[in-house]
């Protein structure tokens, strides 16, 4: 391991030899780093509080957590998580391979995200909340899940595959939305979307399908779904099985 020397790493943490640690990071003992991770500076990993499982926190291969992230234990990663900085990510999380944090996500944990999910900055998911695979989350979104705070009352949110949400959106307790769809920037979303619909507006209204939008390009193409032009950092096995669907 590349450990450096201002580095805390706990004696019954498992490291890949491979992984490389940077300045004043922590490593707790109930935390899992599989091959060629690498961490920044001032991060804490594995923390333990009653909210946990006393499960440990397991990092994926090839993932990049960037400095002042704290990610605490009882979570699960996938392959190639790559976080920005000053993440944070509560217990009982679970996402799969290739998700992105961006700088300053908060995930308050209790929460269930699929493959290839994308958060840009200042995302903040409340618990109870169910992201699919291939969503798009843009900055300052929030997902709440309190619907009438403050009380003890969880309705957590459902998105579902390649539905993309724009930034400076609010979705409300208990909302789902659907497969292919989109929030307008600045939306407040409190009711379901169905799929393959846009929504704007606070409160969000349906605009119709989002078939009818065109890439500002010139080209004259449909922007949606973005899958059919939109592949840059997907597998190319990935990306071909998506076109071919789409045929």
């Amino acid at each position: 391991m590349n450990v450096h020397p201002t580095a805390l790493v706990h004696e019954n943490a498992r490291l890949d030899p491979s992984v490389v640690v940077g300045p004043f990071t922590v490593i707790h003992d109930n935390v899992v780093i599989e091959a060629g991770t690498v961490i920044g500076s001032h991060c804490e990993l594995g923390i333990s509080t009653a909210l946990g499982d006393g499960s440990p926190l397991r990092i994926g291969a090839g993932s990049t957590i960037r400095s002042h992230s704290v990610f605490y234990e009882s979570s699960v990663f996938g392959a190639g998580l790559v976080t920005g900085h000053r993440v944070t990510v509560r217990e009982r999380t679970q996402a799969g391979d290739g998700f992105q944090i961006g700088t300053l996500g908060d995930i308050q944990g209790h929460c269930r995200i699929g493959t290839h999910v994308r958060f840009h900055s200042n995302v903040h998911v409340g618990q109870q909340t169910q992201i699919d695979d291939f969503v798009w989350v843009f900055p300052f979104v929030v997902f709440t899940n309190d619907p009438h705070p403050p009380s003890a009352v969880v309705q957590g949110i459902r998105v579902r595959k390649f539905a993309a949400i724009a930034t400076m959106s609010t979705v409300l307790p208990g909302v789902t939305i659907g497969e292919d769809a989109l929030i307008g920037a600045g939306s407040v979303v409190t009711r379901d979307v169905g799929d393959g619909r846009i929504v704007t507006g606070s409160p969000a209204s349906d605009r119709g399908e989002v078939g009818k939008i065109k890439l500002q390009d010139g080209s004259g193409r449909a922007a949606y779904p973005w899958r059919k032009h939109f592949h840059r950092g997907y597998p190319e096995d990935l990306v071909a099985g998506w076109l071919s669907a789409l045929d």
